[in-house]
């Protein structure tokens, strides 16, 4: 069994897809066996993101970061964000000679252009300097991985994907809500980045429900006031929900997979989005849905063709214990053994 340390900038309280696959791999690889050591930010002083301020954003002195890798002695380092930790780690990983790898999860080149006008070739800079010392880049859909490559990326790319609780997002009767049919839902941040005035602005017959929260919802709960916003569902609620509704928008350009199209399609329910990366990887079936680069002809299709059985069917092909297990695949060691030996490969050797 290996001992794995995990950087990231994301965290708990953060409600995302990104913490939510971190937690959920941290779980999983602890049940098989593996030990695994989590630096993330509430163990160091935070200040407010720019432009993002109920995002907190760890400031440790490099120090700190050193001693708790030097004392933890990872077999496997992977730095999961470019946030000021992975920076941190990365900066000690290379100091000390060690290999590590790391992951794309977030699109912050097109976040911070639509929050705060920054050119995203000066941020996709940074981002292949950052990666650009990787042993191996791990990203969530084939799309993203040529797209990357393709914008000059150069560590090799290995696939982890993402799962679904398909024991907690599942179909139900749908109740009757105090809503007009039919409910078109979103789950997710209400930001900018999000695309989600796309969504907000189309004139569709029936209900736009929002769970989630973020820096735009009070203007735009203001603006649109014939949407719901129901703030954040959790656990079951949140399953009913989706159960209840009768189509699941994805209006994201930005995404780079959507952990909640996932629980969408598990939970029997159609998804409308554009054609970008996740999305085109995800919806492959027309009775799942429909992509469009008119997001009311998305709609209009996913309604027209949508099977709740057929959604339901592909997204048990996607498990947490599989994304898991490639996660692993993908791992390199710090030290020792020649690149490419993840512990995976490792435990078979050894047995």
């Amino acid at each position: 069994m290996a001992r794995i340390t995990l950087v990231t900038d994301a965290w708990h309280p953060q409600v995302s897809g990104v913490v939510r696959t971190l937690d959920t791999t941290c779980r999983l690889l602890q049940q098989f066996g593996h030990t695994v050591d989590v630096i993330e930010p509430s163990a160091f002083f935070r200040l407010p993101a720019p432009f993002y301020p109920e995002i907190s954003l760890a400031m440790p002195r490099s120090g700190r970061i050193a001693r708790r890798l030097l004392r933890f002695r990872p077999d496997h380092l992977h730095i999961a964000t470019e946030g000021p930790l992975g920076l941190l780690a990365r900066c000690v990983a290379r100091r000390l000679g060690w290999r590590f790898t790391t992951s794309y999860h977030t699109r912050f080149p097109e976040y911070l252009h639509t929050l705060a006008g920054i050119p995203p070739r000066l941020s996709y800079s940074y981002l292949r300097w950052f990666h650009g010392a990787a042993a191996r880049l791990l990203v969530a859909t084939p799309t993203l991985a040529q797209e990357l490559q393709q914008r000059g990326f150069t560590p090799p790319v290995s696939l982890w994907s993402r799962g679904v609780d398909t024991t907690l997002f599942h179909p139900r009767p749908k109740p009757a809500l105090p809503y007009p049919r039919p409910i078109f839902l979103y789950v997710g941040r209400i930001s900018a980045e999000k695309g989600l005035e796309d969504f907000l602005r189309l004139p569709l017959r029936g209900s736009k429900v929002l769970v989630g929260d973020g820096p735009a919802r009070q203007p735009w709960q203001q603006r649109y006031s014939e949407a719901v916003f129901l703030g954040y569902r959790h656990g079951r609620e949140l399953a009913e929900l989706y159960a209840a509704a009768d189509l699941f928008v994805f209006p994201s350009r930005t995404d780079t997979f959507g952990n909640v199209i996932l629980e969408a399609l598990a939970s029997g329910l159609p998804v409308a989005a554009y054609p970008a990366p996740g999305p085109r990887d995800l919806i492959t079936d027309p009775r799942c849905g429909a992509l469009h680069d008119d997001l009311q002809t998305a709609i209009q299709l996913a309604l027209q063709r949508g099977d709740p059985a057929a959604c339901t069917a592909y997204a048990q092909r996607y498990s947490w214990p599989n994304a898991t297990r490639q996660f692993l695949e993908a791992l390199v060691p710090t030290r020792g053994p020649a690149p490419g030996e993840g512990p995976a490969e490792r435990s078979r050797n050894s047995s």
